[in-house]
């Protein structure tokens, strides 16, 4: 069975982990624009992700995936990451090309 992580620490190992390997995990502020994903991570080389976060077997509401698709169709990565081990896999994956 998978451990459940609760939102506040997945987001904690994702800002943790993005400034460890050099990238910066910026907080949207979506009082203005309902829907977008919680971090906008920019890593080396230009690459940019847009993560929401959520508890483990959480889903995103039907708005966030409406601005998920938007972002997607500009051209942006767009993760849900909703455990530690997901957060890690997304790094790694991003700074160990």
């Amino acid at each position: 069975m998978k451990k459940k992580d609760n939102e506040k620490l997945v987001e904690r190992k994702l800002v943790e982990m993005c400034k460890e390997f050099g990238a910066l995990c910026i907080k949207l502020l979506t009082y203005q624009f309902t829907g977008l994903p919680d971090r906008m991570c920019l890593f080396p080389h230009g690459i940019i992700v847009f993560v929401e976060l959520k508890s483990t077997g959480e889903k995103p509401r039907k708005i966030q995936l409406a601005v998920h698709k938007k972002l997607r169709e500009l051209g942006f990565r767009v993760e849900v990451i909703d455990t530690i081990e997901d957060v890690e896999n997304l790094v790694f994956e991003l700074t160990c090309e």
